[in-house]
């Protein structure tokens, strides 16, 4: 157990409005850093039962659900960036946060539940990390008092860990120093998957691609289907190719959303026998999909960190990337395992669809490729840049935190491998 000087142990609470399967692993190697004593604080409205019962697995008590939110405006799920206003408030998240005595606390970007983690620090003197995610292009339309918010937001803030070089950049903007920010907070659940996909048997790969009509390559898409995807864009290239080149492949669409019956009328329309869409899957069932597939594509129109994109590499799958995604400086090197491409360019989606088509011999070595590129976003590392960013707060405050840590302690936090940007 980690202790302070006072002999109470060093407690860390991560304030999140709601989360998915992939945090659920950095959160436990983050409870292994600290030895036992991460708390968790998130809505039972947002987050999903499946996810909340993997926590508590983890976590126990101190996994801390509350429930009781009310909202003013509208959450902005299927919208771009910057569309709608939406101000939670949940009467008990301040207290609730406060009773896990944190001597650090740790906040998801800077709306929804961050304000309580912010008064934490503003109150009390508790140092503050942001693991923050949006880009340039994805606040490209925000309006000025969010970004005067955010700018007075950073001032209070002590360390950030962001996903990546592009949401580095637009945090350094808004005017967080350099030294005080980490990178690498964002990994999907990439060893479990890999496991699964590797565990799918060759006949029950064989039986998936009949079941969807694949007889030549196989391109997926999984994720929501909203306007906000490219999906769209992506048919409407898809229509040429398969019109234009006797195309044998098919596109596999893994999801639901409100453009489902859009979509489906637009490929009843423009008569394509080789796109499948089949709905939602659930995510433990997702693996077969990966392995089954040759080649993942992801055009979406904006993007902080598809998460998509790193478990479909997991599973040793080339990535057709737009450049739209805030992950693709990291995670696609073009040519080497997959391509780059602007979604709002019919003629550039074509390219990239051609590319793969006539280098399929290639796809294999460039999943293989994929896969070892994604090997330094795991879950571990995420919790190292995170750790990273903890130490840096620490280390930044003028007041200390109520509990000092023990050498011990810091030489948890200081000795992650994790380097600044």
């Amino acid at each position: 157990m980690i202790r302070t000087s006072t002999n109470k142990a060093f407690q860390v609470t991560w304030v999140t409005r709601s989360f998915l399967d992939y945090r659920v692993a950095v959160f436990a190697a983050l409870d292994r850093a600290f030895q036992g004593t991460l708390h968790v604080v998130y809505s039972t409205m947002w987050t999903p039962p499946r996810v909340q019962r993997k926590i508590a697995a983890i976590l126990g008590e101190r996994a801390i659900g509350i429930s009781g939110e009310k909202r003013l405006g509208r959450d902005a799920r299927s919208d771009f960036a910057n569309t709608r206003v939406c101000v939670p408030y949940q009467p008990r998240l301040l207290s609730t946060v406060i009773s896990t005595d944190p001597d650090l606390v740790i906040g998801d970007g800077f709306f929804r539940w961050t304000p309580a983690a912010l008064a934490c620090r503003i109150t009390r003197g508790i140092p503050c990390v942001l693991c923050y995610e949006r880009t340039f292009h994805t606040e490209r339309n925000a309006q000025w008092y969010r970004t005067a918010y955010r700018r007075m937001v950073v001032r209070y803030t002590d360390a950030m860990c962001c996903n990546g070089r592009l949401c580095v950049d637009y945090s350094r903007w808004l005017g967080m120093p350099a030294q005080r920010i980490t990178t690498g907070h964002m990994a999907a659940d990439t060893e479990s998957l890999s496991q699964r996909a590797a565990a799918v048997s060759v006949e029950a790969r064989h039986n998936l691609r009949s079941r969807l009509g694949v007889s030549g390559l196989c391109f997926l898409y999984v994720g929501r289907l909203i306007r906000l995807k490219g999906l769209r864009q992506l048919l409407a290239a898809w229509t040429t190719m398969e019109h234009s080149h006797a195309c044998r492949d098919t596109l596999v669409l893994v999801g639901d959303g409100p453009e489902k019956d859009v979509l489906a009328q637009y490929v009843q329309e423009h008569l394509l026998k080789n796109v499948r869409l089949v709905g939602a899957i659930d995510y433990d069932n997702i693996a077969q999909y990966y392995a089954s597939a040759d080649a993942f594509v992801m055009p979406t129109l904006e993007d902080n960190w598809s998460l998509v994109v790193p478990e479909a590499m997991a599973c040793g799958l080339p990535i057709l990337c737009s450049q739209y995604n805030g992950c693709w400086p990291e995670l696609v090197h073009s040519g080497e395992n997959g391509w780059v491409f602007d979604p709002l360019d019919s003629d550039e989606i074509l390219r990239v669809l051609t590319l793969a088509t006539e280098q399929r011999e290639r796809l294999p070595s460039m999943g293989e490729r994929s896969r070892g590129i994604v090997s330094d976003f795991t879950p571990q590392h995420a919790a190292n840049a995170i750790l990273e960013a903890c130490h840096i707060a620490l280390k930044s405050r003028r007041r200390a935190p109520a509990g000092h840590m023990t050498e011990n302690t810091r030489a948890s936090i200081g000795g992650s491998s994790c380097g600044t940007s």
